[in-house]
């Protein structure tokens, strides 16, 4: 069997409609798990859920719907995929907001609160609500997609930096937390990707060359390129890997 073979697990990808959780989800079925497709838009979601069960069958993915900004929202995702699949067994916490740009002295206490909850609190109440089953199988894996921002600091998205920041340490404390029990908490701190969420970033042609023209790899990376990340950190192959960030960026940070 292969070390990355997801057959028989059952994953939950947030804001998996598009961008980076689409194809997380569209690579972990291809590895043979079930996926749950989630984002604020059902009708969003049954279309990648359909497109995946085109092409893998039916059965291997549903949607639903859920705002990471609900507490209700996010348990009524764990007890529908528990209700429909029985289990869960990994759970990818992609989804994010940044609805600030610029210095941090502009920013609105509103506006600040908003991207600490729902970058790092909601992570924290849906891996809650998701770890007591894998703490009692003895086994699950919870992969957090922070960003390379959390590792230094930015003249426009200084404030989504700080709560990716914070997801760093989330998934530390959470692997410490964890461990005795064989669950894993890690991250992945992508580099520039070409998704909606970054647009501003990479179609201004001044900003990507700036990210793109010291970097090794002289470009931006595909939301696939993501995926690879998020089914090593799923599955066997990462088995001994806990509390760690992998970064996937082209190079930019070294």
């Amino acid at each position: 069997m292969s070390l990355f073979d997801l057959t028989g697990k059952v994953a939950i990808i947030t804001g998996s409609s598009r961008g980076i959780g689409r194809a997380i989800a569209e690579q972990m079925a291809v590895q043979g798990a079930k996926v749950v497709i989630s984002s604020r838009k059902l009708e969003a979601c049954e279309d990648v859920a359909a497109a995946i069960n085109a092409r893998h069958g039916e059965g291997t993915a549903i949607a639903v719907a859920a705002s990471i900004s609900s507490k209700t929202d996010l348990q009524r995702l764990v007890d529908e995929t528990n209700r429909v699949f029985g289990r869960i067994d990994v759970l990818v916490c992609n989804a994010a907001s940044n609805p600030y740009y610029g210095p941090m002295s502009g920013v609105s206490d509103e506006q600040f609160r908003k991207v600490l909850d729902n970058n790092v609190i909601a992570n924290h109440w849906l891996i809650q609500m998701v770890a007591p089953q894998m703490i009692a199988r003895r086994d699950g894996s919870i992969v957090i997609v922070s960003s390379i921002g959390g590792l230094r600091g930015s003249p426009t998205i200084g404030v989504y930096n700080v709560s990716k920041a914070a997801d760093f340490q989330l998934a530390r404390n959470l692997a410490v937390e964890f461990g005795p029990h064989n669950v894993r908490v890690n991250c992945i701190a992508p580099g520039l990707i070409k998704t909606d969420f970054a647009r501003a970033l990479w179609e201004d042609p001044v900003r990507y060359r700036q990210s793109t023209e010291g970097a090794p790899l002289r470009r931006i990376g595909e939301p696939i390129e993501i995926a690879g990340a998020a089914c090593f950190l799923a599955s066997a192959a990462s088995s001994f890997m806990t509390g760690q960030a992998v970064v996937v960026d082209g190079g930019v940070t070294i």
